[in-house]
């Protein structure tokens, strides 16, 4: 950080020393771009069956709509964030933000199945390249202290409120336009997104390279990791396909992390994890990712299955879980300045764990009002308050040069984290609800194809038994985040430059 930002300079100044002059246009960016990539890890759950209907979808292939975009996501970041390092973080973050368009309308407009999968890939692809690069043009954009925490707080409030938000427009676009426009619904924001990159400062490129061959072994790691993971939770974990890809993935990243650790121009500088807090803060991320995407999951089928929810009121049955997150963010941002990380994120993951065993105590019959709704505001408060905090805690004192690989990590531990938490928590529920019925979610179907209101009532009980334990992890899980907090993570509070109130 140059001396300037450090003892209070004039907006002059600062602008000289390569912050934004235009704080709120490129804010305002950043967000939406957070925004809409992470709205679309969500927004088709909801236009599924519309999808499989108009489509001709067999349910195997329809889950690749939705993890089709995770494993990519996921899988590609850590490339993503080193590329804007390379190569100039404003030019890969418009890379992305096209890529991503252009497949968005690919996939609304596909005609088959086979094509619809590739344009996820490729909206995958896109959010991986402009997820990261966005991360680290707050910090190329904004100074140290109050800017860059109130940055930081809108960043990650985009982050939580947009899967929330994914699932509030999807139904409301199923239900009143067409499933394509939970796609096309991109091609607008992308080119608003696009128009106002204008505003954004591009920071200095590090004058290393493109490490290639630890490119390939890093990115091939982490897809097939995620990709096994999440074929583990569809079809079992002692399956030998699920096997080899973990087998592929263990070896895969062994190989990438010891390069990583001789080459001069790592893609994954090594010294950004030398930091325990750091590590503790990324491992945080990791569980709350995993708490988080698995509540998502699980309450749309309780919702849609158990209360018989359509797409719009599903949808719209989440706006507490919104309104918590969007609310306590920017609060979060404001107590960071005050206190450490640890006493800020550790209650928020107590909350959210408080909530989750609220959420615990569902049944068939539960009122939306007095259980849901309240548990869904408490769990998402507690997830608002501990955002901020890892996301600043992951990129805080890392070098300029090494930022992007730096929010690459961020965004591919909560991506691979909300993976294993769906896959993991989805065979805990399903074995679950198998002991009070077997083959619970076969017979459910089975009742409403045979207008078996008895035999539905008896599969709804045994699957809401099943996601209430699946709820009691995710519970537990948050909990492990919160000790993580406690005893690892040592940072004290964020900085604020004498300039940060300008």
């Amino acid at each position: 950080m140059s001396s300037a930002t450090q003892t209070g300079a004039s907006p002059g100044a600062m602008a000289a020393a390569g912050f934004n002059r235009r704080p709120v246009l490129a804010l305002l960016v950043i967000a939406a771009a957070e925004l809409m990539v992470v709205l679309d890890a969500t927004i088709v759950n909801i236009a599924l069956l519309s999808i499989q209907s108009a489509l001709d979808m067999s349910d195997g292939n329809l889950a690749w709509v939705v993890n089709a975009y995770a494993v990519t996501f996921g899988g590609l970041m850590l490339l993503g964030g080193r590329a804007g390092d390379l190569f100039g973080r404003r030019r890969v973050f418009r890379l992305g933000i096209v890529t991503f368009v252009l497949a968005s309308a690919l996939g609304g407009l596909a005609p088959n199945e086979g094509l619809l999968i590739c344009a996820r890939v490729l909206q995958g692809v896109g959010a991986a390249v402009a997820a990261p690069t966005a991360l680290a043009l707050i910090a190329t954009n904004f100074p140290e202290g109050k800017q860059r925490n109130r940055a930081m707080g809108t960043y990650a409030a985009m982050a939580g409120v947009g899967s929330v938000l994914g699932l509030i427009l999807g139904g409301l676009l199923t239900e009143y336009l067409d499933w394509r426009w939970v796609l096309l619904v991109n091609i607008p924001i992308g080119i608003a997104v696009l128009a106002g990159t204008t505003v954004l400062e591009e920071a200095d490129r590090d004058h290393g390279k493109l490490d290639l061959a630890g490119a390939a072994a890093g990115t091939a790691g982490l897809l097939s990791l995620i990709y096994g993971v999440t074929r583990g939770g569809q079809t079992g974990w002692t399956g030998p396909v699920t096997a080899t890809y973990l087998a592929v993935a263990a070896v895969l990243l062994v190989l990438f992390l010891e390069r990583q650790a001789r080459i001069a121009h790592p893609m994954l500088p090594l010294h950004i994890l030398k930091d325990r807090s750091r590590v503790g803060t990324y491992a945080a991320l990791f569980l709350t990712g995993l708490g988080m995407f698995s509540t998502f999951y699980f309450l749309t089928l309780y919702m849609q299955h158990v209360l018989d929810y359509g797409a719009v009121k599903t949808g719209l049955a989440y706006l507490p879980f919104s309104a918590g997150i969007g609310m306590m963010a920017p609060i979060a941002s404001k107590l960071v300045v005050k206190l450490p990380p640890w006493m800020v994120a550790g209650p928020g993951l107590v909350a959210a764990a408080t909530g989750m065993l609220w959420l615990s105590r569902l049944t068939p019959h539960s009122a939306y009002v007095g259980t849901l709704m309240p548990a869904m505001f408490v769990t998402a408060a507690g997830l608002g308050l501990t955002f901020v905090p890892l996301t600043l805690g992951a990129v805080r004192g890392v070098d300029e040069a090494d930022s992007g690989s730096a929010s690459g990590l961020l965004n591919t531990a909560q991506q691979a984290g909300g993976a294993v938490g769906v896959a993991a928590l989805a065979m805990v529920a399903y074995l679950q609800a198998n002991t009070r019925l077997p083959n619970a979610n076969a017979e459910y179907f089975d009742g409403l194809d045979r207008d078996d209101a008895a035999l539905v009532a008896r599969a709804q009980e045994a699957m809401t038994y099943g996601f209430t334990r699946a709820f009691i992890g995710g519970a537990l899980v948050f909990v492990v985040a919160a000790l993580i907090m406690a005893f690892v993570v040592t940072g004290g509070k964020q900085d604020a430059p004498a300039h940060a109130d300008a």
